[in-house]
């Protein structure tokens, strides 16, 4: 049987949780692997007053949602359970996701690979000089770069992807990204996935900008409006370009017979007189007489008459 300090601790938690889901509408649910305790501070520090971080054993913080469910009769909370798994939490918030999203995305601190860790981005080491003496060229030559010595110090020819997204870090791999200084990694708190609305979504959809809704908008719109055209069938999105295809045929209907309307008679009169339409092009996007000319002539006429002679 548990002791009563553990009881009185479960109960603590299951309180602070259920007044957490009382208060808060959204929030995420984060991967918190390789994030250290000082830098947990940190980044509960920095999300105080607008988001709150709630850890604990998942079997507690499952245990707590459920019995909230039941006895308030909310049910909204019931989608994140089957994600509180590994090693995660949940940061509650009232404010804006995006807001929110980028502050605990400033706290993400740079590690080195350790082996068989599975990297979690690409490894790129750039080419130039290493500052790594020629007796430890073995490194390179394990993993297949090529090297040369110059100025007494081995020098990469070219750019090398070290380690692949999803890969296993080699012993190799780890010790040279140790000597060379690198830490291609960093960690903090992944968001995993959020909760607004009574629903889950993945968080690129918070990537998404206005400009990306209207680009797809918009093509949505032509992707309709091709259809209908296609089918004859007209709509809201195809009336614009049925009008100006029923413009076009009049127009050519017009050309083509001594019937004539205002818009069709420019048509045909610049039609009739072409080189009276391509004299007047040029002539009204004729550039004014340039100035500097006129103030040459200028000074020219004042030197030639100034109202004195040098025999004066």
């Amino acid at each position: 049987m548990p002791g009563a300090s553990k009881i009185a601790q479960k109960e603590a938690y299951h309180e602070k949780v259920c007044k957490l889901l009382d208060t808060y509408d959204k929030a995420f649910i984060v991967g918190a692997d390789n994030v250290g305790s000082m830098q947990f501070q940190q980044i509960r520090r920095a999300l105080r007053p607008d988001a709150i971080i709630l850890m604990g054993k998942n079997t507690m913080m499952k245990r707590s949602i459920k019995m909230y469910c039941e006895t308030s009769g909310n049910d909204k909370w019931k989608v994140i359970l089957d994600h509180l798994v590994n090693n995660v939490g949940i940061i509650f918030t009232n404010g804006d996701l995006n807001d929110v999203k980028e502050e605990i995305n400033k706290y993400k601190v740079g590690a080195p690979a350790r082996v068989n860790l599975i990297a979690p981005c690409d490894v790129h080491v750039p080419a130039g000089s290493t500052g790594m003496d020629p007796s430890q060229t073995s490194f390179f030559q394990a993993l297949g770069i090529a090297t040369k010595i110059t100025k007494g110090t081995i020098e990469m020819v070219s750019d090398v992807q070290l380690v692949k997204q999803g890969e296993r870090v080699g012993a190799s791999q780890a010790t040279l990204l140790s000597k060379l200084g690198i830490k291609p990694f960093k960690y903090g708190l992944e968001i995993q996935q959020v909760f607004e609305n009574n629903t889950l979504y993945d968080p690129a959809v918070l990537d998404i900008t206005d400009d990306d809704m209207l680009k797809s908008v918009s093509a949505a719109i032509s992707n309709v409006a091709a259809l209908s055209l296609a089918t004859d069938y007209p709509t809201l999105a195809s009336i614009p370009h049925s009008v100006i295809n029923g413009y076009k045929n009049v127009l050519g209907l017009s050309l083509a017979t001594d019937y004539t309307f205002p818009k069709a008679q420019k048509v045909k009169d610049m039609l009739a007189n072409p080189e009276a339409f391509a004299a007047a092009a040029p002539a009204a996007a004729a550039p004014a007489p340039e100035e500097p000319k006129k103030e040459a002539a200028k000074e020219e006429s004042e030197e030639e008459d100034m109202g004195f002679s040098l025999f004066d």
